[in-house]
């Protein structure tokens, strides 16, 4: 059974979807915005910024109650101790990413901590002095590259790689990359690319990036901001030398939230590779004998790259999201997602005469919960007119509208809806 708009199922069909889903939406336990009427919007924006989860208030409150009551003695008497908060999220950030405790860390935001962690792995040494990188990118990844050669006294346009899709495709091929690293050859020190491609939701091959880049000599690492908490990844088994993540997309930490970073564990644990130092990567059991250590004894652990005391009240938001996660775990949360994201591609692309095309990677293993849909036309009036409906989206001139119904919190009734407010305003109405 149809609605009006041929192609397209009715609302029942996709509540029948909702209740019938193996893994449960646990909308109930976010904060959904809602519009002028008081009605809910439809929020397709967790690539951008996630929903409050409303245990986040009571992870809050916990550290102001214990401010309050404690002052000072909250580092080592609070509920959770301040000086090893950091640590609530050792296991939790390796299942996440698939690391083991000791490999992820939270701390800082993405850009610093990609900073930090070239500044360990991006060592270039003679001839071997390129860096690698896809574009489009997200530009705080080129500029960080790009400073990071400067820094160094090379050219960014002699020594950036910028691997790009074919003309007159959207995404990059893979085999491209592959051709990239084999044509750099011995001249290649760093491959850093985005694990989820921002603009087009495009997964890479992480695994087989790294592997190659590591059989031309280069160390390997990624930006995970629109990966961490979307798919599930294996970047220890993949042998993945560094990676970070923000935490405030998919995962669901508010705002400006504490990032993650990575490093794996044969680098981790090694001493001898180079890092900027601060008190908090220090050995914390002498952490607190401040001027009376005046060498710099790295944790054998990717905690060596901490370098300030983390911030209390941004770690406490993701105390509650990473919960959830854990609740349910990344796999079943994958396969929720890819049913989610598949039906509504099928509604979109079920509309007739429609004047927009969806330019992310329908293979499974080629997109997350991100759709990416280029407008004919005026793309950024199309845009508000999409916000006119009540849909909170985001725009990525000159003419992506970006849509991601994130598993743990939008449903199948939703895709039906955005589907059916699609069809009116871009499709075929004489259908």
């Amino acid at each position: 059974m149809t609605t009006a708009h041929s192609g397209l199922v009715d609302e029942a069909h996709a509540r029948r979807l909702d209740a019938e889903d193996p893994v449960a939406s646990m909308r109930d336990q976010f904060a959904m915005p809602s519009r002028n009427d008081g009605s809910d919007c439809l929020y397709f924006c967790g690539n951008s910024l996630g929903l409050l989860p409303l245990a986040a208030t009571a992870h809050v409150n916990e550290v102001m109650e214990d401010w309050q009551r404690l002052a000072v003695a909250g580092h080592r008497d609070a509920r959770t101790p301040w000086y090893s908060y950091h640590e609530v999220f050792r296991d939790q950030g390796a299942r996440l990413v698939g690391g083991r405790p000791g490999e992820v860390v939270m701390m800082n935001s993405l850009t610093i901590n990609l900073h930090l962690l070239l500044t360990s792995f991006y060592r270039p040494e003679g001839s071997r002095t390129k860096l690698l990188m896809e574009m489009p990118a997200f530009p705080s990844d080129i500029y960080c590259l790009q400073s990071h050669l400067q820094a160094r006294g090379l050219d960014p346009d002699e020594h950036l790689i910028q691997v790009k899709p074919r003309d007159g495709e959207s995404t990059i091929a893979t085999e491209d990359i592959f051709a990239a690293i084999n044509d750099a050859g011995d001249t290649l020190a760093t491959v850093m690319m985005g694990g989820v491609n921002f603009l087009t939701g495009q997964v890479l091959d992480m695994a087989a990036i790294t592997e190659a880049g590591h059989r031309a000599g280069a160390t390997v690492g990624f930006d995970l901001a629109h990966a961490a908490g979307n798919i599930p990844m294996q970047l220890h088994d993949w042998n993945v030398d560094f990676a970070a993540w923000c935490s405030y997309k998919y995962l669901n930490a508010g705002p400006g939230a504490i990032a993650g970073a990575f490093v794996h564990d044969r680098h981790a644990s090694d001493a001898s590779v180079p890092r900027l130092a601060g008190w908090w990567g220090n050995d914390p059991d002498t952490r607190f004998r401040m001027h009376l250590e005046d060498r710099f004894v790295p944790v054998p652990t990717v905690e060596s790259w901490q370098i300030s005391n983390p911030p209390i009240l941004s770690m406490a938001p993701l105390r509650a999201s990473l919960e959830l996660f854990d609740s349910i775990g990344m796999d079943p949360l994958r396969a929720r997602s890819l049913r989610l994201t598949g039906f509504l591609r099928q509604q979109l692309e079920a509309v007739p005469g429609r004047r927009y095309r969806i330019t992310t990677p329908e293979g499974e293993h080629e997109h997350g919960c991100q759709l990416s849909i280029a407008i004919e036309g005026d793309a950024q009036q199309a845009f508000h007119d999409i916000e006119a409906m009540g849909v909170v989206a985001d725009f990525r001139p000159p003419g992506t509208i970006r849509v991601a119904p994130a598993p743990l919190y939008n449903t199948f009734e939703e895709c039906h809806r955005f589907a059916t407010l699609m069809a009116e305003s871009f499709g075929d109405s004489t259908s």
